[in-house]
């Protein structure tokens, strides 16, 4: 290719991948900008090549220099955004085969290159849960030994940094994985870190195979590194293994043995050069001893059968096979063994296997040093051991123990070695079972025979016939594992009984009864023929939207809509509400792109109606906005504060927002957000003949009923204010008022109304388990977006409504402005709400630089201006209610102030002191604003009297009584323990 062709070919790769790490307009402009590279280099599926209409020059592109640009491409930009839209097209294989090329690309040079660059940028990227699924599928079908296959194809002397790289990348990738999801679990089982690594031993015990068998490959350096790598990150465990950790041996023993028993020369001399390879004596040590551990044990370790004595001599065999014999010519595994049996508890069994080892484990004598207990060797091996100093020095410490059993071990080795050498020596201390005697028998009763003598083909193979004459299989190799799931091999014979009788025939069998109506189509049916496209002509599908500002588009254009519209309208809404939440959440990593649109979904979910009754459309909108929150909270927390105080909305919208907030306050503070438990029983109904059938009263559900069911605002504030009251448990007698001692009980056990059962309450994470960035926590953010916001914004609309009230107090009643009517921000039920999600948000906040000096005073002046003056000129003229329910004038204290409303502003009241008590010890709110936690405690002290009393207020009764009473009390004890700490410090105001 000429030089300025090449240029230009580059030029257009280049900017193809600056393509995709930028947004892509729809699908099919994608699905082109995929298929070029993958023509380019083969590896386009056949089904794909009609998107390749715009091919790359041939050899324009350099795999190892640009695959990597696209992998870290489609990981970083195209799979978060455009995976759901790809899948649901039946698309996506054509990402994965940039990633891992299927099996008709498995012989292409560039499949395996792909591969082998795909665990390095998987590995180097953000880990998210698309790329674990590209790992799981990697790891299977490009497992070590096909990657060695595929760096070791061509000669070339960076071939082993090439192959280092690679298994650096291969035993760090479940702890890579580990460490993005050890958190909140989920990690694949073939990514577990015991499963994990058994596969890669398996493989490369494969690898050995496959070299061993190639002439051309006797170099071991590849599988020495491979093997140094999982010596270090305990593969080859030096005991027994538990069932959660790998074990090499434990796990390929069985292929070994097998693949020795086929005579295979080549695969025993390839082992062999590879422990002899190594070029730490730690590393050799390491792997011979997990060896040694991962021998099977016998039952009877002194047993004399020749069934054990045959499965002795065919664990001494696999260790001749293996590693060859450990003699004078083979010092390095001489050595080795002579360090690993010595300094080791080894059992019975195999120091049994060691003898057998040492001396051959064949039958007669080829060496002297093998006749160490034979009467028809020579003796002159035993006359030697006899007059050797450091043996006689060693027998004579153990006859010299204080021990009975370790002494009878010195003098029963002392008799035989005098044996051995024709000589007679006899302790005579043989007779009873204490003390050792009976091992001592057993074991000069091993020494009549030699374990090496024993016939392992004729015993063993007598032994693994069962009684009906079939014989066991073998354990299962690495190719059985592969087809173990496939048809059963022909030549064997399966008879199975299916229970048929002759008779069965004439049995009877019962049928429906005959019915004139067609049987009715099943969902399934019906789904398939909803999607037959023949029935759907002239029908466009909504697009999945995969960027932010698609999203919005979707919610916000609902002008000018024809009623032949509403239709495709209906479909938009309820694909946004489907994906809003997982696209809000997923394009929370690109900063700039969630920022920039948090407003604008803000506004539109929040503005949206159920006017097509979409199924779970409150529950949809909630989480959405939850995550604007929690995502975005410098940009959606602002614009849903001053949302909230604009006049459109409904009671059911403004609920949402100050859901939102807290629910949002909660996942940026990271702490638990308790929900009633799905198996609690449900409140009892006390008159279930007054209630209507459980589908109508489902129907005719208020706005109210349905927020009381289900308020996470709520319960957070119950969990928040019930931990406030318990951390002032300890108070001493002496500091309580005399008021205080006498309904201290009342706190938790009102006197005449029942505290109502909430059900069972179990803790659990925020939806989803999903863990929000490090770069934002809600202490950052919680004076200047959340709280801050919203008290000024409170008291300017107060000002402004309460300045309304007043331009209209010359008109007649019927023409004059309630500030406090229903559904308005000041009503009672959105007042209440409004200071239950303050108080979430300021006990929140406690670590906020700006809690001591700022948030505190300003959050408890609110509680008490709102529990002791009325925030409309108008509230509480309602004498008929008033009337009704009993109240004197002396009662209505608070200008006829709610009970809801006085429970949540005692509670903010309560959770800011217990703030103050934990942070400084109540010291900057007790010097610094004196006058307001004296007011408070005066405040508190009153409302508490007129309960104690009998007085009652607007809205009081049953599960509101209680929380009137506690919270009361609860406050009236802090106020006290605090001022008591500071009294004497106190400015008299």
């Amino acid at each position: 290719m000429p030089i300025g062709d090449t240029h230009a070919a580059i030029s257009q790769v280049k900017d193809l991948i600056g393509r995709l790490q930028s947004p892509v307009a729809d699908l099919s402009v994608l699905l082109h900008l995929l298929a070029a590279p993958l023509g380019c280099i083969g590896l386009l599926p056949p089904r794909y090549q009609k998107y390749d209409v715009e091919p790359l020059p041939k050899d324009s592109l350099n795999l190892p220099r640009h695959v990597p640009l696209l992998q870290r491409a489609l990981i970083e930009h195209v799979v978060p955004t455009w995976e759901a839209a790809l899948v649901e097209e039946d698309c996506y294989d054509l990402v994965e085969q940039y990633f891992c090329p299927d099996a008709m690309s498995f012989a292409s040079s560039a499949a395996g290159q792909a591969a082998l660059l795909a665990y390095s940028t998987i590995l180097s990227s953000p880990i998210h849960d698309s790329s674990i699924r590209l790992l799981v599928k990697l790891c299977r079908a490009y497992p070590i030994d096909v990657l060695h296959s595929v760096v070791f194809s061509s000669k070339g002397k960076l071939n082993e940094v090439a192959w280092e790289d690679c298994v650096r990348n291969i035993i760090a990738l479940p702890v890579k994985v580990a460490n993005v999801l050890g958190a909140r679990g989920g990690i694949p089982a073939s990514l577990q870190f015991d499963t994990y690594f058994n596969n890669v031993s398996l493989r490369c015990e494969r690898l050995i195979y496959t070299l061993s068998s190639d002439s051309s490959r006797g170099d071991t350096s590849s599988v020495n590194y491979l093997l140094t790598k999982l010596v270090n990150v305990g593969v080859f465990s030096a005991s027994k293994a538990a069932l959660s950790q790998p074990s090499f041996f434990e796990i390929t023993l069985s292929t070994i043995r097998h693949r020795l028993s086929d005579q295979n020369g080549t695969y025993v001399v390839y082992w062999r050069k590879t422990l002899s390879s190594f070029s730490s004596s730690l590393t050799l040590h390491s792997v011979l001893t997990a060896l040694f551990s991962s021998l099977p044990d016998v039952p009877d370790r002194l047993d004399t059968r020749p069934t054990t004595r045959a499965s002795v001599k065919r664990e001494a065999v696999l260790l001749k096979e293996l590693v060859g014999r450990p003699t004078k010519d083979n010092i390095d595994i001489l050595d080795a063994v002579n360090a690993i049996a010595l300094s080791r508890d080894w059992n019975e069994a195999h120091a049994r296997i060691f003898a057998c080892w040492f001396c051959g484990a064949q039958k007669g004598w080829s060496d002297k040093e093998a006749s160490f207990r034979s009467d028809a060797g020579s003796s002159a091996p035993f006359q030697t051991l006899a007059f050797h100093p450091p043996f006689i020095t060693g027998v004579s410490i153990y006859i010299g123990h204080l021990d009975p059993t370790v002494r009878r071990c010195g003098m029963l080795v002392a008799e035989e070695v005098a044996r051995g050498a024709g000589k007679k020596l006899d302790f005579d201390d043989w007779t009873g079972d204490q003390h050792g005697r009976d091992w001592c028998r057993r074991l000069r009763a091993l020494l009549q025979g030699r374990d090496a003598d024993a016939d392992v083909d004729r015993v063993l193979d007598a032994e693994d016939h069962d009684a009906s004459g079939n014989a066991r299989t073998h354990a299962p190799n690495l190719d059985e594992h592969a087809t173990s799931s496939g048809p059963a091999k022909p030549g064997k014979v399966v008879i199975q009984d299916v229970g048929y009788d002759s008779d069965d025939s004439l049995t009877g069998y019962a049928s429906p009864a005959p019915s004139s109506r067609s049987a009715s189509p099943t969902p399934s049916e019906l789904a398939e023929i909803e999607k037959d496209p023949s029935l759907n002509v002239g029908k466009q599908k909504v697009a999945r939207p995969v960027y932010l500002a698609q999203l919005g588009e979707m919610v916000r254009s609902t002008s000018g809509m024809r009623s032949d519209q509403e239709e495709m309208e209906a479909q938009k809404i309820e694909v946004a509400l489907n994906v809003a939440e997982e696209l809000i959440r997923r394009e929370e990593g690109v900063w700039d792109r969630a920022q920039e649109n948090a407003v604008n979904l803000a506004y539109g979910f929040l503005a949206l109606k159920d006017n097509y009754d979409l199924d779970g459309f409150d529950e949809k909108r909630q989480a959405v906005l939850n995550a604007l929150v929690a995502s975005c909270p410098r940009k959606a927390a602002p614009a849903l504060i001053e949302q909230f105080f604009h006049n459109q909305y409904s009671t059911d919208q403004r609920f949402v927002i100050l859901n939102a907030l807290a629910v949002g306050t909660a996942e940026l503070a990271s702490f638990p957000l308790p929900l009633p438990s799905a198996t609690a029983s449900p409140k009892r109904i006390l008159f279930p003949s007054k209630q209507l059938p459980p589908a109508l009263h489902k129907k005719y559900l208020t706005a109210a009923d349905r927020h009381n069911a289900n308020d996470p605002v709520q319960l957070l504030v119950d969990d928040i204010s019930r931990k406030a009251i318990d951390s002032g448990k300890e108070a001493t007698a002496d500091r309580v008022p005399e008021i205080v001692r006498e309904r201290h009980l009342r706190i938790r056990k009102p006197a005449k109304v029942a505290e109502v059962p909430r059900g069972a309450i179990t803790t659990r994470r925020l939806p989803g388990g999903v863990n929000h960035p490090t770069d934002t926590t809600f202490k950052e953010v919680a004076a200047e977006c959340f709280i801050c916001p919203l008290i000024n914004r409170f008291w300017l609309f107060l000002r402004d409504q309460q300045t309304r009230e007043e331009r209209t107090m010359h008109q007649p009643a019927l023409h004059r402005y309630h500030g406090a009517g229903t559904g308005l921000v000041l009503s009672a039920m959105v007042l209440a709400r409004f200071l239950s999600t303050l108080a979430v948000l300021v006990h929140a906040a406690r670590n906020a630089p700006e809690w001591l000096a700022v948030v505190a005073p300003d959050a408890l002046e609110l509680a008490v201006t709102l529990g002791t003056r009325p925030v409309s000129a108008m509230e509480g003229e309602d004498e008929d209610e008033d009337d009704s329910q009993g109240l004197s004038g002396e009662a209505r204290r608070g200008k006829g102030k709610e009970a809801a409303v006085m429970s949540a502003a005692l509670e903010l009241a309560l959770i800011t002191l217990d703030g103050c008590m934990d942070l400084d010890g109540g010291r900057s709110l007790g010097l610094d604003h004196t006058a307001l936690l004296l007011g408070t405690g005066e405040w508190a002290k009153e409302i508490f009297s007129s309960l104690d009393q009998g007085e009652r207020m607007l809205g009081e009764g049953g599960e509101q009584e209680v929380r009137l009473r506690r919270a009361a009390a609860g406050l009236v004890l802090k106020v006290e323990e605090l001022s008591s700490r500071w009294r004497r410090s106190m400015v008299d105001v």
